[in-house]
């Protein structure tokens, strides 16, 4: 793999600092912002192995707590679906400053309420997002928005994950965008079964690819 420039960021958000991990692979072809779901952070380890699986594929990618610690001890704000997308659609804006990822295409991932709130920042923010892909997420929570949802959008859910399935089956028919829903079979909710998570992975790095194409300097 390229080299990649690694930085520990603190992202100013509704008056708080937010942690974040943005990684920049040498001559990025775009860069992707993450969405964990209820109860998770940056240091989720099945995005950051999603993340790493995009570094290798040439993509950037932030991750960043959309939440405070204090914050996320209220139970109801990690399903605050229009806070989440605030926060996301505020790091995108910070985001367009970073000298490093000026120009660069941006992808939204998001997993569980965080593919809400990334379909959600997709059409209220004032950035144009090029991608989204949501990985066992729950599009349905943004049902009011996916029709206005312009960005190619991939939903990845698996095959035992019999109710989240359905769910994103009919979230995938308000979407008037280009769309695909894959289906990983044998993965339960957290994808935690042998090669479902890798398969995961590599669905989202091909969509990613396919959508994300522009280019910044190297680190």
């Amino acid at each position: 793999m390229a080299k990649v420039r690694v930085l520990q960021v603190q992202i100013p958000l509704d008056g708080a600092h937010h942690a974040g991990d943005l990684v920049i692979p040498e001559a990025a072809r775009g860069i992707v912002v993450f969405a964990h779901g209820s109860g998770s952070s940056r240091l989720s380890p099945r995005n950051r192995f999603v993340a790493d699986t995009l570094h290798r594929a040439g993509l950037a990618t932030l991750l960043f707590d959309l939440l405070t610690e204090v914050e996320d001890r209220d139970y109801l704000n990690r399903f605050n679906i229009d806070l989440l997308a605030e926060r996301l659609a505020g790091a995108t804006r910070w985001l367009a400053q970073e000298p490093h990822c000026r120009g660069l295409d941006v992808g939204y991932f998001g997993a569980s309420t965080g593919a809400a709130a990334a379909l959600v920042a997709a059409v209220l923010g004032e950035h144009r997002i090029k991608a989204i892909v949501s990985r066992g997420g729950r599009p349905d929570l943004a049902a009011a928005h996916l029709p206005r949802v312009q960005a190619p959008t991939m939903l990845i859910v698996g095959g035992e994950d019999e109710e989240v399935l359905a769910l994103n089956r009919q979230a995938c028919a308000l979407l008037a965008t280009t769309k695909l829903l894959e289906v990983v079979p044998g993965a339960t909710h957290l994808f935690e079964e042998p090669g479902t998570l890798e398969q995961a992975a590599e669905l989202a790095a091909a969509w990613f690819a396919r959508y994300l194409t522009g280019q910044t300097h190297a680190p």
